[in-house]
């Protein structure tokens, strides 16, 4: 199994209120002024990120996770490859994880560049993933959300031809047109480097990944549309010849760790503070119209209703906003994502157990930790970093072990063939 930690690096130093007051959205906050962002509290930010990235490798993560998020201070990733770059140097061992570039909005040809540089960098370790970004990142650059899907396709196809064909060469496509193509630093890795592929429960993204044979790691999603699309990979799998493991799947889970459960408590409201992913941006902001499928509109819009998710987005009407109510909404989302599992807090010993129940459901062979959202002080997230990896760490590798979950690494995934019965065999919690 490949572990991973992972923090949206948020700059915090922004009121609650004030997220609140912005229609609950982190996007769309005004960047100057009183609330606007600090270059010295930003400074000192990006430096702990670094430093905690440092530890993780330190304490023997396989993997340190990124993304990026574009004009918001939910996240201070806006240019991930900076950060990556700055890890490839400072970092010996661990894999640096992107999850992932938002390609419908990147220019393909740069981006495979960079991502080239990282990985010789690094010495190989780059694992890219892409991802079509949030509605919110089209419209941060200026981009048509109408074709953010294809995009995304012929912007996935050129970097991997640009990483594998000789060049020079010309490209003309439906969005893209190069004149002249020949990038002469390429990836260590031959003959690219795996590539991971984010999501949230689009059915799309789930069949596109299964025929790429690429691992789709599922980020914080409730377990029964993730099921779902765990059988929906395993299927396309099979239709396409090859048998789905669990070194096609991973996810990401949001998970606070204290010495004590109070402490611990503490820590992971951090998870929904200002409202949390939900409050991401605004609706028309995250799904303007043409940006996802029917299919995927519908099975996103039961997901942030159902109360029983607490992945509820919450909604305003017009005139002034009772904050006293709305933090009181988003106390009642923290405890029912605890009790969906969406949020795991608690002292190593607690939340081991309940990441084994995780893990017997849906057989992972990658698992993101999402250790840090919202203010916590840095010795805080230092501390919560060292229980996990002194404490839960260990107890999960024995758990891969014990339930036999290898990770891409370990076995190479869209590889395994399918049964003598040519039916693939169903995996316990996911075809069961």
């Amino acid at each position: 199994m490949h572990i991973m930690t992972f923090s949206e690096r948020p700059y915090f130093h922004v009121r609650e209120d004030d997220i609140i007051s912005n229609q609950n959205s982190y996007f769309g906050l005004a960047n100057m002024g009183d609330t606007g962002f600090d270059p010295l509290k930003g400074h000192q930010l990006y430096h702990e990120y670094f430093d905690e990235r440092l530890y993780a490798e330190e304490l023997g993560f396989d993997g340190v996770m990124l993304n990026e998020h574009h004009q918001t201070p939910f996240c201070m990733g806006s240019v991930m490859d900076v950060e990556a770059a700055v890890l490839a140097r400072i970092t010996k061992r661990v894999k640096i994880v992107l999850l992932g570039n938002p390609l419908p909005v990147a220019d393909p040809l740069r981006l495979a560049e960079e991502l080239a540089m990282i990985d010789v960098i690094s010495g190989g370790r780059l694992v890219p993933g892409w991802v079509r970004g949030a509605g919110s990142e089209s419209i941060a650059n200026n981009a048509n959300p109408a074709f953010n899907r294809e995009r995304f396709n012929e912007a996935h196809d050129f970097v991997v031809k640009a990483w594998t064909t000789p060049g020079p060469w010309r490209y003309e496509g439906e969005h893209y047109h190069y004149r002249f193509v020949n990038p002469w630093i390429l990836p260590m890795q031959k003959p690219r480097p795996q590539i991971w592929i984010p999501g949230i429960v689009s059915p799309e993204t789930v069949v596109w990944c299964a025929e790429h044979r690429y691992p789709y790691v599922a980020l914080c999603t409730n377990i029964e549309p993730t099921i779902e699309m765990c059988n929906l990979y395993a299927n396309t799998a099979e239709r396409v010849g090859y048998q789905a493991g669990p070194e096609n799947f991973g996810y990401l889970q949001t998970i606070a760790v204290a010495e004590t459960e109070e402490k611990a408590q503490e820590l992971g409201r951090g998870f929904v503070y200002g409202g949390g992913f939900g409050s991401f941006a605004r609706p028309e902001w995250m799904f303007p119209p043409g940006y996802n499928s029917k299919a995927a509109t519908q099975r996103l819009a039961k997901a942030m209703t159902d109360p029983r998710t607490g992945a509820e987005i919450i909604r305003f009407s017009e005139g002034e906003i009772d904050v006293a109510q709305v933090k009181a909404s988003i106390n009642t989302q923290y405890q029912n994502s605890q009790e969906q599992g969406l949020i795991i807090a608690g002292t190593p010993k607690s939340v081991i157990e309940k990441l084994r129940n995780l893990m017997e459901t849906l057989r992972p062979g990658v698992l993101g930790l999402w250790y840090h959202h919202g203010p916590m002080s840095y010795q805080d997230r230092r501390t919560c970093l060292r229980l996990l990896g002194e404490e839960v760490l260990p107890a999960v590798r024995e758990m891969a072990k014990e339930l036999d979950l290898p990770g891409p690494f370990e076995q190479a995934p869209g590889i395994r063939p399918l049964p003598a019965s040519g039916k693939h065999e169903p995996v316990v919690g996911v075809g069961a």
